[in-house]
Formats: structure tokens, C-alpha cells, sequence
């Protein structure tokens, strides 16, 4: 009895083990720990992530600078969204923290505009969808001087 039972355990776990579904229900999540800096840039510009996972971006702001000249946020846009596009039409909603309600369809997750020594985090499920998101800092230039990078899909 001990043998079928074994055998039957073994040949359940091979079979999750070859399904991409099963494979996706046991992945661990993801967390990707980045800094924002004074520089404009980001601690981390590509990661990769698989469809369906968790991830968890956290976000620490090292700036020195008041958050309304040199703030840092992130945002996390859909496939096919062109961060630079993203960037321009939030220039001017400063209201909003550089992330217009308009633009909210074109947003797959985001942090809040950070000041200096600020923290902040979004988890987000991963688009079934293979393919390149990019993500950028809104704030003012910030994206045009680099501030951005992508997640990578497969």
C-alpha cells in the first residue's frame, strides 16, 4: 500500500512539474528592491518575471533634494506603452503626482512620488502576456535623463 501511495505522489508531482500551469501556482513571488537617486537614475533597469507571478517592487529614494524639486516615483506601464509618451503627458499634472487618472489604463502598477530617505511599494500579478514593460519615473525629466527601465516577460 506504502509503494502505490509513493508512486502515485511521485507521478503527481512529475505531471505538476511538466505543466506550465502548476509550474506558475508554485513559483515564489518576486521582489525586486530598488533605489531612486538624485542622479535620475534607478538601482535596477531590467528584471525579468514569468506570467502570472507576484512581484513586489520596493522603492527607496536616496535624494537629498525636497521631494517637490527632485521627488521619484514609479510607474509600471502595459505592453506596448512608450514610457516617454507616459512621461509627457504627466509633465504637467503635478496635482496628481506626475500620474494622471486619465493615463490610469495605460498603468499596470505604481509607487507614489517619494521625497528624500521615503520608501514605497506595489505587488502586482505579472500580464499572462509575454513581452517588454517598460517602467519609468514621472516626475518632470526625470524619464528623459534615463530614470527608466523594463521588466522582461517570459
Amino acid at each position: 500500500m506504502k509503494t502505490k501511495s509513493l508512486t502515485l505522489s511521485c507521478a503527481i508531482a512529475a505531471i505538476a512539474l511538466a505543466c506550465p500551469a502548476a509550474r506558475l501556482l508554485a513559483e515564489a513571488p518576486l521582489v525586486v528592491n530598488m533605489i531612486a537617486y538624485d542622479t535620475m537614475k534607478y538601482s535596477v533597469t531590467k528584471f525579468e518575471a514569468h506570467p502570472g507571478q507576484k512581484v513586489t517592487i520596493k522603492l527607496k529614494s536616496e535624494g537629498m533634494q525636497p521631494k517637490d524639486v527632485m521627488g521619484h516615483n514609479l510607474v509600471v506601464l502595459r505592453a506596448g506603452e512608450d514610457p516617454t509618451s507616459y512621461a509627457n503627458a504627466a509633465i504637467t499634472d503635478k496635482a496628481e503626482g506626475y500620474e494622471p487618472k486619465k493615463l490610469a489604463g495605460k498603468v499596470l502598477a505604481s509607487i507614489p512620488q517619494l521625497g528624500p530617505k521615503e520608501t514605497g511599494s506595489t505587488t502586482f500579478t505579472v500580464p499572462a502576456k509575454a513581452g517588454t514593460y517598460a517602467f519609468l519615473c514621472s516626475f518632470p525629466a526625470h524619464c528623459m535623463a534615463g530614470m527608466r527601465g523594463v521588466m522582461v516577460v517570459k
